[in-house]
C-alpha cells in the first residue's frame, strides 16, 4: 500500500482485529523472521525504550507501528525477562492517546521508583498545520502492568532548540534525578545534548545546560543520548546524525557512537578527560542503542537493528527490524568491551567441536546457531556463513591474521538493504595474532563478537534458509565449537 500521511497516522481503533491478526500471521510465517531475538509481532519495530530493572525482572519496551513496515503512529510494546534472554511480550503499554502524544509516543527511558516504574518519553504532537511540538512526558507503570500518564508535560520545548528535541534518558545520581535529551540548536541547526535535573522524578525539572564535549561539531541532530558508568568510567552512547567524517570515520547512513572520559561534572555538564569518539558497532545496521546501569552497577546495552531512511527486504512482507541481544559492558585494558550476557548459553543445544586443519565446519548447521572459533595467526582466507552448497551465496568474513584485518561482506548473501552505503565493513585487528570470533545467526540477523567483544559487528542479511553451511574457503588452522540454538518465547 501507499503510506500516505493519512495512512501513517490512522488511529489504532480504525483497524479491525482481523487486520491485525493477518499481519501477525504474515510476520510469523516469514522465512526471515527471528527466533531468539526480540522482533515485531507485526509491522515495524524501532527504538528500544525503557530498558530497566523493575519488580524483580528485566524490562524493555520497543517503539511499534503494528500495521505495516512504515514509520507511522508509534506506541510502546512492553516485554519482561528473568535473564535478559527469554522475553515475555505483554503487548502495547503506551498508546498515543493524549493531546501531548497525539502523533506518536516517541523514545524514552524508565526507572523504578518506590515500587512502580516511571516512564519518561517524548510525546509527538502536531497541529492542523502539521507544525510539530515535542513534549517530554511522564507515566507510571504499576506492578499489574497498568499505565497512568501524568496530566501535564515534565519539560516543554525550550526556545533555544528547534522542534527536534527528544529521547530523554532518565537516571539518578547523588540526591537528584537527571534527564539527558537530544536536540538541535535553533541558532545554527547543529546537534547537541541537553542535561536537566530535578529533586523528584515528577519535577520540577530545570535546565543544567548543554553537555560540554571536546567535539566541535556533532552533526545536525543528536538522537538517543545515554550516559552510563562502565566499571566506573563515564560513557556517552549517542547517535549524531550528519556527524562530519573528520570527527570519526563511519559508513552507515547514521552512526551510533560512544565517548568515554575520566570524570563527568554534573553541575557543569562537562565530560572531563575525554578519549576518542568511537563506533559502537562495526556492522551495517545498529542504531538507537539504549543503556542503563542495573541495581548492582553493571552496564547493559540493547540496540535497534535497523536504521532510519533504510529499506529492508521484509518491508514487502509488512514487517521490519528487530532488537539486538542484550550486551554486558565492561572496561578491559582501558577499552570498552561488549559481551553476550551469561544466559545466552542457556539457548545452546548439542555442542559440536572441531580443531586442526578445518575446511567444512558443518554442511547443515542451519541459520539459528552460535559459533565460537579461534583462527590461528598468520593466515588468510574466508569464513562462509549461511552458505549455499557451491558457496556462491553466503555472508563472507574475509580474514588476514597476519596483517590484522577482518572484512565483512554481505554482497553475495541475497537481497541487499539499501546498498548505497556499501556492502562491506572492515575491522582493524592486532597483526600476527590469533582471531577469536563468537558469532550468532538468527535467520536474517548476524552478531559477531571479535576478540572477546573488543569489537562487535551486527547486521541483517537476507538469504535462502536452505543455505546452511559453515565453512572456510581452504583448509584453515582453527578450533572451536558450534551449537544450534533454541527459540525463546515472546
Amino acid at each position: 500500500m501507499e503510506w500516505t500521511r493519512a495512512a501513517r497516522y490512522r488511529a489504532y481503533d480504525q483497524y479491525s482485529a482481523l487486520e491485525l491478526m493477518k499481519l501477525q500471521a504474515q510476520a510469523t510465517a516469514s522465512p526471515a523472521q527471528l527466533h531468539y531475538h526480540i522482533r515485531p509481532q507485526s509491522g515495524l519495530l524501532n527504538d528500544p525504550n525503557g530498558f530497566s530493572y523493575f519488580n524483580g525482572e528485566w524490562t524493555v519496551f520497543y517503539q511499534s507501528f503494528p500495521f505495516g513496515a512504515a514509520h507511522g503512529l508509534k506506541s510502546w510494546v512492553r516485554l519482561s525477562s528473568p535473564d535478559l534472554v527469554h522475553w515475555t511480550n505483554h503487548g502495547v503499554a503506551v498508546l498515543p492517546d493524549s493531546d501531548f502524544d497525539s502523533h506518536g509516543a516517541y523514545s524514552g527511558s524508565a526507572h523504578e521508583v518506590d515500587g512502580k516504574l516511571f516512564l519518561m518519553y517524548t510525546g509527538n504532537h502536531r497541529d492542523a498545520d502539521w507544525t510539530r511540538t515535542p513534549y517530554q512526558l511522564g507515566a507510571w507503570l504499576d506492578q499489574d502492568g497498568r499505565v497512568t500518564k501524568l496530566a501535564q508535560p515534565l519539560i516543554d520545548q525550550p526556545e533555544t532548540v528547534t522542534e527536534h528535541f527528544r529521547d530523554p534518558q532518565l537516571f539518578f545520581h547523588g540526591d537528584r534525578w537527571y534527564a539527558l535529551l537530544g536536540a538541535q540548536r535553533a541558532t545554527d541547526q547543529r546537534g547537541e545534548m541537553l542535561l536537566y535535573s530535578a529533586p523528584a522524578v515528577t519535577g520540577p525539572w530545570t535546565a543544567v545546560g548543554p553537555i560540554k564535549l571536546p567535539l566541535a561539531d556533532l552533526g545536525y541532530m543528536v538522537e538517543c543520548p545515554n550516559l552510563i558508568s562502565v566499571d566506573g568510567v563515564p560513557t556517552f552512547v549517542f547517535c549524531p546524525q550528519g556527524l562530519p567524517q573528520a570527527a570519526a570515520s563511519y559508513q552507515n547512513i547514521y552512526p551510533n557512537m560512544y565517548l568515554q572520559g575520566k570524570d563527568f561534572d554534573y553541575q557543569a555538564a562537562t565530560l572531563e578527560g575525554a578519549g576518542e569518539l568511537t563506533n559502537l558497532d562495526e556492522g551495517f545496521d545498529v542504531y538507537a542503542s539504549q543503556t542503563f546501569n542495573a541495581p548492582d552497577g553493571t552496564a547493559y546495552l540493547i540496540s535497534w537493528v535497523g536504521l532510519p531512511d533504510m529499506a529492508y527486504p521484509t518491508d514487502e512482507q509488512n514487517w521490519a527490524n528487530c532488537l539486538s541481544q542484550v550486551k554486558e559492558l565492561h572496561q578491559v585494558d582501558g577499552q570498552l568491551v561488549q559481551q553476550p550476557v551469561a544466559a545466552m548459553t542457556s539457548l545452546r543445544q548439542e555442542e559440536h567441536r572441531f580443531a586442526g586443519e578445518v575446511e567444512t565446519i558443518t554442511p547443515d548447521g542451519g541459520q539459528q546457531l552460535e559459533l565460537a572459533v579461534t583462527i590461528a595467526a598468520n593466515q588468510q582466507g574466508t569464513l562462509y556463513l549461511a552458505a549455499s552448497v557451491d558457496r556462491k551465496q553466503s555472508v563472507q568474513l574475509r580474514f588476514d591474521t597476519a596483517a590484522g584485518e577482518l572484512v565483512i561482506d554481505r554482497a553475495t548473501s541475497g537481497p541487499q538493504p539499501t546498498p548505497d552505503h556499501g556492502t562491506t565493513r572492515t575491522l582493524k585487528l592486532p597483526a600476527k595474532a590469533d582471531l577469536k570470533l563468537r558469532l550468532f545467526l538468527d535467520h536474517s540477523l548476524a552478531e559477531v563478537f571479535v576478540n572477546d567483544g573488543r569489537q562487535v559487528a551486527t547486521f541483517r542479511y537476507f538469504t535462502s534458509q536452505e543455505n546452511t553451511a559453515l565453512a572456510f574457503d581452504r583448509p584453515t588452522t582453527a578450533s572451536g565449537s558450534w551449537w544450534q540454538l533454541a527459540d525463546q518465547n515472546q
